[in-house]
């Protein structure tokens, strides 16, 4: 899914410095992001981040959830520059570039998003009895414990 806003009153390097912090993150991260971005910017390109989740979960054949989503891409391309004219002393005149640009942001589904952690396989049920279980005393001398038989070991290394 995605939005684009064109003829944004706005560079396309400015635009670029602040879709960079918002590309790759989660919707819920980039929306905090950009609310705290102190960059004109910032409130633009909310407006098509909004825009494109609206997109996402309003198509009858995605059923996306907003807070599932990544942000896939994000760029601002530069549109048509306005140029205006301002005179100067002695018959000159200054150029005024006003610049504009296209912001595009592309939403997708996060893979883990839909993940939920698998519950443990139980342990298989047998209808055969053990034959010694390991509290029996008989098991306790056969196989000493890890710590008594590193204990062991230093004694026979000292000696």
């Amino acid at each position: 899914m995605r939005a684009e806003a064109k003829w944004v009153r706005l560079s396309a390097r400015k635009a670029r410095v602040v879709l960079a912090n918002i590309r790759g993150r989660s919707v819920p991260e980039a929306r905090t992001i950009l609310a705290f971005t102190q960059r004109a910017a910032a409130q633009d390109i909310e407006k098509v981040l909004r825009s494109a989740v609206a997109n996402a979960e309003t198509n009858p054949l995605l059923h996306w959830n907003g807070d599932d989503l990544i942000v896939k891409a994000a760029y601002a391309d530069e549109g048509p520059t306005l140029k205006r004219w301002r005179p100067r002393a002695r018959g000159r005149v200054n150029q005024i570039l006003k610049r504009t640009c296209h912001i595009t942001i592309e939403l997708a589904q996060d893979p883990k998003a839909g993940q939920t952690r698998k519950p443990r396989a139980a342990a298989p049920t047998t209808t055969e009895a053990p034959a010694q279980t390991a509290s029996s005393p008989a098991a306790a001398e056969e196989k000493p414990k890890r710590a008594a038989r590193s204990r062991a070991k230093k004694k026979e290394a000292v000696a």
